[in-house]
Formats: structure tokens, C-alpha cells, sequence
């Protein structure tokens, strides 16, 4: 563990047990209850006034959290609650943490400020592919588990056999034999309330005192030289870049001269010079902090996550953090569609650079490397998602770009066999749509490993499948299912190639000219498939404006305008009945993407568009590529 580093040969250490701190991570599949869970503590603590009013999940402040109803960033908070025991009062840091898998590095680092975790679980679902993510990442670093079986109003909730589920998934995970013997709250996070039985108590009460009895007390010393990891980082529109850590060993005082040590080892002077502790969903500046504390640093520039403040004196690193590799990558280039500059704000090769070379600051599990070309630049991640929120945040921050469909990222084995990347599928879906989905998984090279049914109408299946198969496969799954299916992907690990797949039986409708798409024209056109935009829309030449329901791509005019008589009047084109055009989100547009397409990114659009515009000369090249094959 982190708390356990050198220290200089002629140093004595006197460690002390802060029995009045306590430091602890929520973390949970997604939908578990983790947010809602927090915002239970913070209300029963009386951290808001009683008639304060307070949105629900009030620790998702990001637009695009609320929006999605997912945690993305880790966040820090703080209660302050007595003790029974002592009657002294005990402070509790609570980190709340994403319970998608694609945000696993925001868990991975957050594990090194926190000395025990509280685990909600589904007390229907049980535990789910996240579940054992994280619940692995907090047992390698000796961390206790509180866990929490949440839901039991549930009309389907079954919690004796999720907690017998979750007793083994800790004695798979090689959970020691303390770790194992890990103390069960039932709850209800939307009506705060819990019991250490399935009979709950009026309030959260059984939860605060198991936190205060089984979450270990800090062990540190607090004489020690300093020594701060930079976990997490913010910024202070008045006080510039905020570094978030946990005082490890020594105390800090505003003002003090500090070491930075950087990842090569080099060391740089620094000052700490604005302190601030947490407390409830505010920063309260401090002269003081001491070890075992979690504690924000304001006015420290350059700054990165991994790095050690240190005491100047005697500066000694701390483990820097570490976390599993990307999966998934992008490439992110300069927009080089005729509409290029007519929407965004910043397009030039340089300002892409600068924030996608920005964002490794604060996003330990991206990577950005530089291409041949100066206009392209690879981003690779922990999956679609991962990347979908990297391209909506800087769309709304007003860059303008284009990105390539995602791909996954082989590795080589020691014998020089290729390897990809595979993912452990849970589905959940009704039991007219089980074949269907089946299939679907079978086609991609899925292979299933347990099928059971619910007895509440679905039918819960896991496959385990390549990554390649599963890029573009969730709309799929959604329309197939009606919906109504439910799907949640895991990183398994890597193993040979499965072979060829077919991931798309579609072609694209792509726009043979530039102009404003008609009624005349896009009535021919939706006759050979779906289409993505209405009548009176700006399109140019290899653009996509819809998909076609054959295998093959397929151009037309969608910007023909009928020929004008006596008899025929540009008033027919107000009878034209057109089909309300296929509107996509984000994530589903870059589903969609094939191998030669890409999407054209603004802050008002997004456009599917061919990598190679002309239509003679993209068929030119796809001719070629035929011949190619044949031989």
C-alpha cells in the first residue's frame, strides 16, 4: 500500500491511528446506487440546512451527468458525524466514483486516497461486470469492503442470493480472509434508509455506524517528512489549476515551500499556496492539513496526476499511479469538409493538439499519440464511451474536427501470435428477443457462457466476445430488442484473433452533389433506405444522407429539383409525404461509421461524410480494392 513507503534510513517512524478521519470510496456497477447513496449521507449528516432545496444526485454536476444519468468524474466530499462511542465528532471523506466500465481509470486512481470501500449491489442483479472491476482494484490494494445490498424494495429483489453471489465473487477475487468477513447493510438509497437486516431502519443510521466500525482509521505520522499524491486535478476560475491528494505522511501548511517530483524523477521547487480541505459539496481554505487528510492545492501550474509534493528537505516519491492500458482508439483530425469553419470556434491543427495534449492532465486512461500527418492525431481509450464524451466535451467547448470510426488496438504475444482485446457481455433481455440477440452475438464471434432465467419475463445471459465485434453493436442491440434490452460490457483480457466478421450489412446513401437537399429528390431517395435529413438541408458531395438497405453504398442526388410546365408546378413538391428523417445521437453516429467514413464535428452538427468526397474517384478506389481482393 501506498501509506507504506520508504523513508530515509536515519528517520524513526511514530506511527498514530486518526480515529477522527475516516477515508472511503463508493464505488459499484452502474445504476447500483452509488450517487443516490451519497446524497443520503450528505442530507443525514445535515450537511444542507433542513429547508434547503438540493437536486437529487447532487455529486453528478456535470452537464453531460445529468444528462446521461452516469457518474463520469470521481468526485470528493466530506461528512462530519459524532461518534456514539467516543461523543467526538468523526470526519468522513467520501470520493464517489463511475460505475461504467469505460471510466475504470478514474476508480483506478482514486483507490490510493482511501482506506476502505463501500460496495452498493443491486439487490435484484446482484453483482454485475463493473461489480468485479472494482471490487478487484480496491481488494489489490488491501482495502475492507462495507458492502451494501441496495434496493430491497425491489419487487424482483433477491438479497439472500445476491449476497451469497457477492461472498463468492470476493473468494474468486482472492480476498483474504479478513477482506472476506465483510459486514452487510441493506438499504434503500431514494428513501434513505437502512438495517443491518432486509427490515430496515427509519433512517441511515446502521450504515454511519458500520463506516465508523469496520472502515480502518488512518495509520500515519504525522512527523514524517511530507508526502502528497496528486490524484485528481480541477481548476479555480480565481486561483488557477487545484491539485487534489491525500497527505500521505508529514502535515502541510498554506504557504510552505514544497518538491514536486515529476514521473522521470526530476525535481522542481513549488509552493503550496492556497489549502483547502472538503466539506460536504463545498472547499473550505485551511492553514493546515495533516497526514491521513484529503486536501486541494490551488496556484500549482503544469502540474500532473501522478506527481509528489514533497518536503524539500528530504523529498522521496510515492508510487506513481497506474492503470490498465487502452482498448479502443480514434484518429481525431482537422475538419477538411467543405463545411469546415463555418461552425466551430477553434479548427486549426494546433489548437487540437493543445487540447487533446491538455486532456492526458486530468484523463489517466486516455493516450495521444501524433500520426505522419500534423492534422491527425490517435486517441486511444478504454472504449466507445470513454471517447464518445471526449468528442461531445470538446464540441461544446467550440472545436470543430473529424474523427475516424473506432478500432481496436492488437498486441503482440511473445511467440508473435496477434492478440485482441475481448469483453465479457451481460445481457438482459426479454424472451421473444433471446434468439434474436443470439445471433446477433454469435455472428460477431460471441461466445455464450451462461444463460438462466429470471422469472420476471427476461432471460440473463454472458458471452464473452472480441472487442472488434462489439464497436457498433449497442444501437443494434437496442433496435433488435425493441429497447427494451439491457447490456453491460467488461475488459476480460486479450487472446487470439476470432477470425473475420461481418459487423455491418448496410451501405451508406451518399450525396453525388452539393446543394440543398428537396422533397422531389429525397422521395426517390428514401425508397432505397433510410434517411438522416429532411428537405432544405446544406449537403455536399460524399456526404452521407442515409443508409441504404443494400450492402453496397449507393450515390444519389439528393439535391434534384423538379423540372418545371404548364402541368407540372413547384407546388406538387408541398404533397410529397416524407418519412421524418432518422435523427442520431452522438454515440450512435459514430456507431454507424464505416472503415472509408467519417464524422464531421461542430458545435451545431455532427455529419456522417466519406473519407474520399469525389464520386468518381471513391469508386475508382473501391473498383481497385475489388480487384485487390479477387486476386
Amino acid at each position: 500500500m501506498l501509506s507504506q513507503t520508504l523513508r530515509p534510513e536515519n528517520y524513526e517512524t511514530m506511527t498514530i491511528e486518526r480515529t477522527d478521519l475516516r477515508n472511503i470510496a463508493i464505488i459499484a456497477h452502474v445504476d447500483h446506487g452509488k450517487t443516490t447513496l451519497v446524497d443520503g449521507l450528505l442530507r443525514q449528516s445535515h450537511t444542507f440546512r433542513d429547508n434547503q432545496q438540493v437536486a437529487e444526485r447532487v455529486m453528478d454536476s456535470n452537464d453531460l451527468e445529468r444528462e446521461r444519468g452516469i457518474t463520469i468524474l470521481a468526485k470528493n466530499t466530506a461528512i462530519t458525524i459524532p461518534d456514539p462511542q467516543t461523543g467526538g465528532q468523526v470526519k468522513i471523506n467520501i470520493v464517489d466514483t463511475p460505475g461504467h466500465a469505460d471510466f475504470g481509470g478514474e476508480v483506478e486512481r482514486v483507490m490510493n486516497m482511501v482506506d476502505g470501500v463501500l460496495l452498493p449491489v443491486d439487490a435484484a442483479e446482484g453483482p454485475m461486470p463493473q461489480t468485479r472491476f472494482v471490487l478487484k482494484k480496491a481488494l489489490e490494494m488491501g482495502h475492507k469492503a462495507v458492502v451494501v445490498i441496495n434496493k430491497v424494495d425491489r419487487k424482483d429483489a433477491e438479497p439472500a442470493r445476491v449476497l451469497n453471489d457477492t461472498f463468492d465473487l470476493f473468494i474468486e477475487l482472492g480476498a483474504t480472509e479478513q477482506q472476506a468477513d465483510f459486514p452487510i447493510v441493506y438499504a434503500v438509497a431514494t428513501t434513505q434508509r437502512a438495517g443491518l437486516t432486509p427490515d430496515l431502519g427509519p433512517d441511515l443510521s446502521p450504515l454511519f455506524d458500520v463506516i465508523l466500525r469496520h472502515i480502518p482509521a488512518p495509520k500515519v505520522d504525522l512527523d514524517a517528512p511530507l508526502q502528497l499524491l496528486v490524484t485528481a486535478l480541477g481548476y479555480d476560475d480565481y486561483r488557477g489549476v487545484t491539485a487534489v491528494g491525500r497527505v500521505h505522511a508529514g502535515r502541510i501548511h498554506a504557504g510552505q515551500k514544497l518538491a514536486r517530483i515529476q514521473a522521470d524523477g526530476s525535481i522542481l521547487p513549488e509552493a503550496a499556496r492556497y489549502l483547502y480541505t472538503f466539506q460536504g459539496l463545498k472547499k473550505v481554505e485551511v492553514d493546515e492539513v495533516s497526514a491521513g487528510d484529503i486536501v486541494s492545492l490551488a496556484g500549482l501550474e503544469g502540474i500532473a496526476i501522478g506527481e509528489t509534493l514533497a518536503d524539500p528537505l528530504e523529498p522521496v516519491a510515492l508510487p506513481t499511479i497506474k492503470v490498465e492500458e487502452p482498448t479502443v482508439r480514434m484518429t481525431f483530425g482537422v475538419n477538411t469538409s467543405p463545411f469546415a469553419g463555418r461552425e466551430g470556434k477553434w479548427g486549426t491543427s494546433r489548437k487540437l493538439r493543445e487540447r487533446l495534449f491538455d486532456e492526458l492532465r486530468t484523463n489517466v486512461a486516455l493516450r495521444v499519440d501524433k500520426t505522419d500527418s500534423a492534422e491527425n492525431f490517435l486517441v486511444s481509450g478504454r472504449g466507445e464511451l470513454h471517447l464518445g464524451i471526449l468528442i461531445e466535451t470538446m464540441r461544446r467547448e467550440g472545436y470543430e474536427f473529424q474523427v475516424s470510426r473506432p478500432e481496436v488496438i492488437y498486441h503482440k504475444a511473445e511467440d508473435g501470435v496477434t492478440l485482441e482485446p475481448y469483453e465479457e457481455v451481460h445481457v438482459e433481455t426479454s424472451a421473444d428477443t433471446v434468439g434474436v440477440v443470439v445471433e446477433m452475438l454469435g455472428s460477431r464471434r460471441g461466445k455464450m457462457m451462461e444463460m438462466h432465467d429470471t422469472g420476471q419475463g427476461t432471460t440473463r445471459m454472458v458471452f464473452v466476445a472480441p472487442t472488434r465485434g462489439l464497436l457498433g453493436f449497442r444501437y443494434q442491440f437496442l433496435t433488435s430488442t425493441r429497447g427494451m434490452g439491457v447490456m453491460h460490457t467488461i475488459f476480460r483480457g486479450y487472446d487470439e484473433m476470432a477470425g473475420p466478421m461481418n459487423t455491418r450489412n448496410t451501405g451508406s446513401i451518399v450525396a453525388m452533389e452539393a446543394g440543398t437537399t428537396t422533397a422531389y429528390a429525397l422521395e426517390n431517395a428514401e425508397q432505397r433506405g433510410t434517411l438522416f435529413v429532411g428537405p432544405g438541408v446544406d449537403v455536399y458531395e460524399g456526404m452521407v444522407v442515409g443508409e441504404s438497405s443494400r450492402g453496397a453504398d449507393l450515390p444519389i442526388n439528393v439535391c434534384k429539383k423538379k423540372h418545371l410546365t404548364n402541368t407540372r408546378s413547384s407546388r406538387g413538391d408541398m404533397e410529397i409525404r416524407l418519412t421524418p428523417p432518422r435523427s442520431m445521437s452522438l454515440d450512435e453516429a459514430v456507431e454507424y461509421l464505416a472503415d472509408d467514413e467519417l464524422l464531421e464535428v461542430t458545435p451545431e452538427n455532427f455529419r456522417i461524410r466519406k473519407r474520399i468526397l469525389d464520386t468518381e474517384a471513391r469508386g475508382k478506389q473501391t473498383k481497385k480494392a475489388k480487384e485487390l481482393l479477387e486476386e
